[in-house]
């Protein structure tokens, strides 16, 4: 199993983040939450430059894409109306989504764990004219204050990275006001069981998916470069409810019709079969 996000020709993306941090294999092993924190800082910030590169036209500067299936929330509304609303970007990345937010009368605000990240999210906001405020922290640790937001959302940002996605969600809920939304997609749940190849060979199953262990990449001394957790479907249901959220929604969208390119594992031909992402839509 390789990382969820990996381009299908980004060879050199590999060689370049793996270089930098002396990546030498993959352990199976537990993390805990800490050196989770870690590997996502280590990781995200030697990658930052080349994942631009690689993904920078396709998610745009100031654009709503919630996944590689091409689900936008211009045409989904899964926020409802945003206007004059305070979000929270969980794992913002670049943040085009709190650009495009912004552009539609919300009060966003993009935070993520990678220096490396936010130096693109504000490059980002010097082309588009729309700077929105940057936060440097961990999704399972929000630096906000009770009650701070309208909505939360996170497009394949930090919920699989943590430890404790039950940690992220206890803290969504308590800086969210009294009905407000937290939308978040991610890698679908039955991904785990196949290799991350968009041919022929990923669509054979490999991997349990009844096993917990995350996927995690190491350098010479033992420390992780690169760490991804695994969560069942029962596992969200069952965090989301913990942390008192009530989930309305669980969107795993098609592949599109005329839709012919390939990010990472995604694929026209694994599209067609089952589902590469799913998207959770909860209130408090």
């Amino acid at each position: 199993m390789t990382r969820a996000d990996e381009p299908e020709n980004d060879g050199l993306q590999r060689i370049s983040a793996e270089h930098l941090l002396g990546t030498v294999g993959v352990s199976k092993r537990t993390v805990d939450a800490a050196e989770s924190r870690g590997a996502s800082r280590l990781w995200w910030d030697a990658d930052a430059d080349d994942y631009q590169a690689e993904h920078g036209a396709f998610l745009g500067d100031s654009d709503f894409m919630w996944c590689p299936e091409r689900l936008r929330e211009q045409d989904t509304g899964l926020l409802g109306d945003v206007r004059g609303k305070r979000v929270l970007e969980v794992g913002c990345g670049a943040a085009s989504c709190s650009r495009w937010l912004a552009d539609q009368g919300a009060h966003p605000v993009g935070l993520d764990i990678s220096a490396g990240m936010l130096r693109h999210a504000v490059a980002g906001g010097e082309r588009s004219g729309t700077a929105v405020p940057l936060v440097q922290a961990s999704a399972d640790c929000l630096p906000f204050a009770d009650d701070s937001f309208d909505l939360a959302c996170s497009a394949f940002g930090g919920v699989p990275f943590v430890a404790d996605a039950g940690a992220v969600f206890r803290e969504v809920a308590r800086v969210l006001r009294p009905g407000g939304r937290w939308v978040f997609a991610v890698t679908h749940p039955m991904r785990w069981v196949f290799p991350d190849d968009p041919g022929p060979t990923g669509l054979t199953a490999t991997h349990s998916y009844f096993d917990h262990t995350p996927y995690v990449e190491i350098d010479a001394d033992g420390r992780a470069t690169y760490v991804e957790h695994h969560r069942t479907l029962g596992d969200y249901v069952r965090q989301l409810a913990a942390a008192g959220l009530h989930l309305v929604d669980l969107i795993e969208p098609e592949w599109p019709e005329g839709h012919t390119q390939t990010w990472g594992q995604w694929s026209p031909l694994r599209g067609r079969l089952f589902p590469g992402t799913a998207i959770f839509v909860c209130h408090n």
